[in-house]
């Protein structure tokens, strides 16, 4: 494997974990939405990563990155609020909300800025440690 490999694997990490973040934003700025109805209600949105595999190359399945697979959305169930006074209100006088869990989100949001950190501490080790070899041709 290449020594600048380590950059694009670090790279794909910090994409991934770009993208969990975004995610996360977007969550936590829908939690408190309102709907009428269980169709136009928001729901938690969650990406799927998996780790790339360089088989063509390398027959020991050696991990070369993340792999974004997609984004769900969360099948828990919404929760619902009786609330016959309030505009958004359907005929039976409930109003449904997203099945959005702060306290999960905000873990996330933890996990996920600890993760890209980590991602730009190994990409700028790589650099002092290719640096500091070059330093040594010139001695």
């Amino acid at each position: 494997m290449s020594s600048f490999k380590i950059f694009d694997i670090a790279g794909s990490g910090m994409t991934a974990q770009s993208l969990r973040l975004n995610l996360v934003a977007s969550n936590l700025s829908n939690a408190d939405s309102v709907s009428s109805s269980v169709e136009q209600t928001y729901r938690s949105r969650q990406p799927v990563f998996a780790a790339q595999l360089q088989e063509a190359v390398d027959k020991r399945n050696t991990p070369v990155g993340v792999q974004v697979l997609g984004v769900v959305e969360s099948q828990a169930p919404l929760r619902m609020e009786y609330a016959p006074d309030h505009p958004m209100a359907n005929d039976e006088g409930y109003i449904f909300k997203p099945n959005v869990n702060t306290i999960e989100e905000l873990t996330n949001m933890m996990s996920a800025s600890r993760s890209y950190r980590d991602n730009v501490e190994v990409a700028n080790t790589a650099k002092q440690l290719m640096l500091q070899t070059l330093r040594l041709g010139q001695i």
